[in-house]
């Protein structure tokens, strides 16, 4: 059985006017009047921790420590998924110098009481003695603004910051 082509053509015209007037419906402007229009872009700000690591108990720096704002987490294998080696791309990730002093910056978007996890781990192994991986939430409530800011950019939050970590002692005995 052949359709006529007329049929066809005038079907696809309705169907076209139907989906173009849906389409529009959703596209009214919906600000209130003391709103002001959303702009294109999104307010960002660089917030540093900058600090010491030291031992808890002796009080001296530790070198070699990682300091970021985002764990490393190796992916949990699932059963029908191939498994790949992957990092964050928004991974920030610093190691402590030979004093212990560390500075960790990445960028987010503003919030009045912004607190943010910084995780602080050993991974030299027996180098400097083994220490406990611990999550620390810095708060910058209180962190002095040492950005510009300008449009969307509101500037630099900087925070000082001191992190004590316990030694773990380990067994001697062989």
């Amino acid at each position: 059985m052949k359709i006529k082509k007329g049929f066809i053509k005038g079907f696809n015209l309705v169907l076209a006017g139907l989906i173009s007037l849906l389409g529009f419906v959703g596209c009214e402007k919906n600000v209130s009047e003391n709103a002001t229009a959303p702009e294109y872009g999104t307010p960002n700000a660089d917030y540093t921790v900058k600090g010491t690591v030291v031992n808890k108990a002796t009080g001296k720096p530790i070198k070699g420590i990682r300091v970021g704002y985002i764990p490393v987490v190796q992916p949990e294998p699932e059963y029908g998924v191939i498994a790949t080696s992957f990092e964050l791309k928004s991974q920030v990730i610093v190691l402590t110098n030979d004093d212990g002093e560390f500075e960790l910056t990445n960028n987010f978007i503003p919030e009045k009481n912004l607190t943010l996890p910084v995780y602080v781990d050993d991974i030299d192994g027996e180098e400097n003695g083994f220490f406990q991986s611990e999550e620390f939430e810095v708060d910058f409530s209180e962190a002095e603004q040492t950005g510009k800011p300008n449009s969307w950019y509101k500037g630099e939050f900087t925070l000082t910051v001191d992190f004590e970590l316990t030694e773990i002692e380990q067994d001697t005995d062989e």
